[in-house]
């Protein structure tokens, strides 16, 4: 309906909220080193309600840092936070994940203010860009996690580690890191200053990295993308369901 109440709208807010705050106080057998509402909601998809953590970490970029190897180094630290926050003896798997825009080899992270938005919007418009998740997975246990097959074209995959983890970061044992990276291409149209200053003023790109929401307002700019959407949103759900099922957690109950 295009005419509703407040109250309406207030309730909806409310009882999304108190979904996304359901999922992240239930565990059916995962935790998610990730407050991202995004990535709670992307997991919901696959019948998932993981545990969530605390995983701070430093998300600045090491000079001469490749975004490759960016998302991978924080991917693998939000992991490692999150699997030294928990009891011992962990008997879990843990997830988590960083996603980057990238465009002319600039990482664009979340705009700290209006002209940051409006300057990653003009860069981003009437071309082609990508968009970087690197998925870590931690589980208890040395040789647990047999290397996945390989993701089918055209989302690039690369499997960047499959090693005990390293670091103080487990009471009794090291656990098994497997990191996986998937790519996605991006194509924008043409974004006017207007439009762009009118995106901003929504909200929507405030805490989003390259200034916007392809599940939200956003989509208006996107005129097409090659691999796959949910890595645009921020958790590929094709590799990290892979990744699940190797350690027994089937999202089809198998």
């Amino acid at each position: 309906m295009i005419n509703e109440s407040d109250s309406n709208a207030s309730n909806s807010s409310a009882n999304s909220t108190n979904s996304l705050a359901a999922l992240a106080n239930r565990s059916p057998g995962l935790y998610l080193a990730s407050r991202s509402p995004r990535r709670l909601e992307l997991l919901a998809q696959l019948g998932l309600s993981p545990q969530v953590v605390a995983a701070d970490s430093d998300e600045s970029v090491a000079p001469g840092e490749s975004p490759a190897a960016y998302v991978a180094r924080i991917a693998n630290a939000k992991a490692q936070a999150g699997w030294a926050g928990l009891p011992a003896p962990v008997r879990l798997p843990l997830l988590a994940a960083d996603t980057a825009v990238v465009a002319d080899g600039q990482i664009l992270g979340k705009p700290k203010d209006a002209e940051a938005a409006l300057r990653m919007l003009a860069l981003l418009s009437n071309g082609w860009h990508q968009v970087l998740t690197a998925v870590c997975l931690l589980a208890p246990g040395p040789g647990s996690l047999p290397a996945p097959a390989p993701a089918p074209a055209p989302e690039k995959t690369a499997d960047l580690e499959s090693a005990p983890g390293t670091g103080a970061i487990g009471a009794n044992t090291a656990p098994v890191q497997r990191t996986l990276l998937v790519t996605t291409e991006v194509q924008m149209r043409s974004i006017t200053a207007a439009e762009a200053l009118a995106y901003w003023e929504s909200g929507e790109p405030r805490d989003k990295a390259g200034a916007y929401a392809v599940q939200g307002r956003g989509a208006i700019f996107v005129e097409q993308i090659r691999g796959s959407y949910s890595n645009v949103v921020g958790l590929p759900l094709f590799e990290t369901a892979a990744l699940l099922r190797e350690q027994g957690i089937d999202p089809l109950g198998r």
